[in-house]
């Protein structure tokens, strides 16, 4: 595999791409606030047959388990909202915006693609099953597909969904999508698995156990639950 280079040249004609990784993060005062003003990334309505929430945002177990390999550089945290969905489903855009990266730097293969919105901030689509065959710098319109569902696992039948993030234009910084995106979260909770598990501390049992409370995420930050007194345990220890 031929190695990427980032010339001068290269952080010119890329733009946000290459310095996302080393630009500061934005301050909140250079941040749209949650307004409910984004859509789902799907069409119609969820069920075994379209799509699911699965995965949430946050302090899920599964990020638990793995807080010090796959989720360390996101401090432990699901950085971002997993939806079931069969391989080739279409994704379509959460809001108007711009493309900001094709198949770009930032994990979640096979494919994936960055869309910059107003308000600095930035949505992540992964796992997607092919290129998305949109342009860098194309503009788009909510609801707009963007590409097709795929496999974490490459194989349309071990892991099926899409990854979805919400982070400031420099992405250095993970909001919990909920309050941005206008949805019917009680019903899809029901309707999916999104109440599977949040990992406990029994120090403070209360603590980030519900959609709403997730913490905000900081690239390469300490990790956030690093517990004392976890519960569920993980079989292991972290990995």
């Amino acid at each position: 595999m031929r190695k990427r280079s980032w010339g001068l040249g290269a952080l010119l004609a890329g733009g946000a791409v290459a310095w996302a990784h080393y630009a500061p993060a934005l301050p909140d005062s250079a941040i749209a606030r949650p307004a409910r003003q984004f859509g789902l990334p799907f069409a119609g309505a969820p069920g075994p047959n379209s799509w699911l929430l699965g995965q949430g945002y946050g302090n899920t177990t599964g990020a638990y388990r793995q807080r010090r390999s796959t989720y360390v550089n996101l401090q432990g945290v699901h950085a971002g909202l997993d939806f079931s969905a069969p391989c080739g489903t279409p994704v379509r855009s959460i809001g108007d915006g711009v493309v900001a990266e094709v198949d770009g730097p930032h994990g979640s293969p096979p494919h994936n693609i960055v869309i910059n919105h107003a308000g600095n901030l930035s949505s992540l689509y992964g796992h997607l099953r092919v290129r998305s065959s949109l342009r860098v710098g194309q503009r788009v319109t909510r609801g707009q597909v963007i590409g097709q569902s795929g496999d974490s696992q490459f194989t349309c039948v071990s892991a099926p969904h899409l990854h979805l993030e919400l982070r400031d234009r420099s992405h250095q910084r993970f909001f919990n999508p909920l309050p941005y995106i206008a949805a019917d979260w009680d019903s899809l909770a029901l309707a999916g698995s999104f109440g599977r598990g949040y990992e406990y501390d029994l120090s403070a049992p209360r603590r980030w156990q519900t959609p709403e409370s997730q913490p905000e995420v900081r690239r390469g930050g300490a990790i956030l639950n690093e517990f004392a007194r976890p519960w569920p345990p993980s079989p292991g220890g972290a990995r």
